[in-house]
């Protein structure tokens, strides 16, 4: 057993039997490469992960492999989920050198940390274009015996261009912003299948938002309809898979990821809003259904993920054969004589199938909980709970919030990344503080109960300190007295999950109008500076950024409800999808659109506001009528 046995990561414990003498991140390992003078061998992975399965078999459990490891290098083993921040350097470095990555990661470093060559996966025996594992283990060996000088010259050089930041634009931010991001998006758009581009295929959820925003219905529909058809969604469970493999969504990726999950229910909640469409309230609640049952841990939080394999065979317990009872029609196929279920089925099948189906054996679950994607899935089962009026949503949502205040914060108030058996580590990253402080003000919006406003605010400004670049605007992905790695990195892309830097906008700007607070606006406007840029050549890698410039360019509208949520004239208010409105409960003069506003005669009542300029408070549900939420633009 070597030094991961230690560990509270499923993904490390999966290879604390390996005979590779792996090390986790830290200082023991940096410095047993420098006293030895070996290079560091870094592979990444996640537990869900199927090829960082596949990998694991082949070289890190053979006994030849794992000797050339441990003679020539300093194996360390490192968890992404738990560390985004190393994943990201590295993975940039990847990148630059082979023009794409992924996972399982390999990377060989310097004794410093410096990256010199690095790819993916790699086979045990040569084939489609790639020496095998060991053959590149004695080519890199050789190489750092022999030409040391020309390696580090090259890591020197790689590390210089992964320190290089992007400069922020200094052309003027305007709505032709959104308008041109529509049209890169209709291009890109698979007018067949929804979508973007062809296949793989990964569920757009942040450009959706957006498309739903503007009210472009076609594209969004069209999309909401073929991922829900069943293949990537799992339409005897609930929930949906990582992605599909085909453009047509039939064919997926099996493993179950949570923040898919809580991305995707906010979606389809407000397709059913904008639509009226049964179909997507159903998607949404059967998503939530499946989180609960299958993710949800005693302690109130979340689990990250379920694994694509069963048994060792990816789709074992979410594929059935000719012989199951499942009618024809529904079934379309796989591989090995296994099929997939797609079409309707109905309330008493659907039933029938799950039990079937329970019977089997289950994926393995990676049970740590990850901070930011539990903040997802606060702010999904804040809205839902509100929406569908479901209290057992509520609940759960309350729990998630004690949960992420409780275990997963310090003792002074800062967030960790990830928990599991009772026991938190690593500093939280931005996502961590964007995505809770996000998730806490949906749980306000839903409950009326102001400390979830307050904690939100007090994360969100402590992340302002903590990551923030007062020189050139925009967060670093790391806090300023974090781990200092080879180079200190801001990230902007939205995919899979909104980045760091376009949440934490998208909540600054929302505390701003509920607090008039201009410098939280100016902070998130340097977000859009370095994002502008970028957007004509990937909308669709920037979905959340986009929701955030679509409510930067709104004009401001505050709705301050004095009385519980559960009013009438509360409920009228915050039925319609409005999403560039922002909603503080009160009384409390502690928020400054709620200052000086109480009931009325006793009686709830809703001030509708527009940069702290409000109309006369309306008590009536009635007297709403629909002037209570914006249309959805066109």
């Amino acid at each position: 057993m070597n030094r991961l046995a230690g560990e509270t990561s499923p993904y490390l414990l999966q290879h604390a039997d390996n005979p590779v003498d792996w090390y986790p991140w830290g200082d023991e390992a940096l410095a047993r490469a420098r006293e030895e003078d070996k290079p560091i061998l870094l592979s990444v992975g996640y537990a869900a992960c199927h090829w960082c399965h596949v990998m694991e078999h082949e070289s890190f459990e053979n006994d030849a492999t794992a000797a050339l490891m441990n003679e020539h290098f300093v194996p360390v083993k490192v968890d992404r989920e738990e560390r985004p921040d190393i994943d990201s350097v590295y993975m940039d470095a990847v990148v630059s050198l082979t023009g794409q990555g992924g996972w399982p990661m390999t990377v060989f470093l310097t004794p410093a940390g410096q990256p010199f060559f690095g790819g993916t996966y790699y086979p045990p025996e040569p084939r489609h274009g790639l020496p095998s594992f060991r053959q590149l283990l004695q080519a890199i060996a050789d190489a750092w015996r022999e030409r040391r000088s020309d390696i580090e010259r090259d890591a020197g050089a790689i590390t210089e261009q992964l320190r290089r930041t992007a400069e922020p634009s200094r052309e003027p931010l305007t709505s032709s912003l959104l308008t041109d991001a529509v049209r890169g998006l209709r291009q890109q758009f698979d007018p067949e299948w929804g979508g973007f581009g062809q296949a793989p295929k990964f569920p757009p959820a942040s450009v959706l938002e957006f498309l739903l925003r503007r009210g472009e219905l076609e594209l969004a529909t069209k999309t909401l309809d073929a991922m829900a058809a069943g293949g990537m969604y799992d339409l005897v469970g609930g929930g949906f898979h990582r992605y599909s493999v085909d453009r047509t969504w039939l064919v997926p990726h099996f493993e179950k990821m949570l923040y898919d999950n809580a991305l995707l229910v906010p979606v389809y909640l407000h397709g059913w809003l904008v639509t009226g469409n049964e179909r997507y309230r159903d998607v949404a609640t059967e998503t939530l259904d499946y989180m609960l049952r299958e993710l949800s841990l005693g302690e109130g939080g979340f689990a990250s993920a379920e694994d694509a394999d069963t048994d060792g065979v990816e789709g074992l317990t979410y594929t059935w054969t000719e012989e199951d009872d499942v009618p024809g029609e529904l079934l379309q196929p796989f591989e090995h004589g296994r099929l997939i279920i797609r079409g309707t089925l109905d309330p008493e099948l659907r039933a029938q199938l799950f039990d079937e189906r329970a019977r089997r054996p289950k994926p393995l679950r990676d049970d740590k909980a990850i901070a930011s994607w539990n903040g997802l899935a606060l702010a999904a089962l804040a809205e839902a709970g509100r929406r569908l009026e479901r209290d057992d949503y509520l609940d759960a949502a309350r729990s998630l919030g004690v949960f992420l205040l409780g275990p997963l914060s310090t003792a002074d108030g800062r967030l960790f990344r990830s928990w599991r058996a009772g026991q938190a580590q690593h500093s939280g990253v931005l996502e961590d503080y964007a995505d809770v402080a996000n998730g806490l003000y949906e749980l306000h919006v839903a409950t009326g109960e102001l400390r979830w406003l307050e904690e939100s605010r007090r994360i969100a400004v402590l992340a302002v300190d903590l990551f923030g670049d007062p020189q050139h605007g925009g967060f670093f992905l790391t806090p300023r007295d974090g781990e200092e790695l080879v180079a200190r990195k801001k990230e902007f892309d939205d995919h899979p999950t909104p980045s760091g830097n376009s949440m934490l906008a998208y909540v600054l700007l929302r505390l701003a109008r509920l607090w008039g607070d201009q410098e939280l606006e100016r902070q998130a406007v340097g977000v859009f500076r370095f994002v502008a840029p970028l957007l004509p050549r990937a909308p669709s890698a920037f979905g959340h950024a986009l929701n955030a410039l679509d409510l930067h360019f709104s004009a401001p509208r505050e709705l301050a409800v004095i009385g519980p949520p559960d009013s009438e004239v509360a409920r009228a208010a915050l039925q319609p999808f409005d999403p560039n409105a922002v909603v503080a409960f009160g009384p409390s003069d502690e928020v400054p659109l709620l200052a000086g506003k109480n009931l009325v005669d006793g009686r709830p009542a809703v001030y509708v506001c527009e940069s702290f300029a409000c109309q006369a408070p309306v008590t009536e549900a009635a007297s709403l009528g629909g002037g209570a939420a914006a249309t959805v633009t066109s």
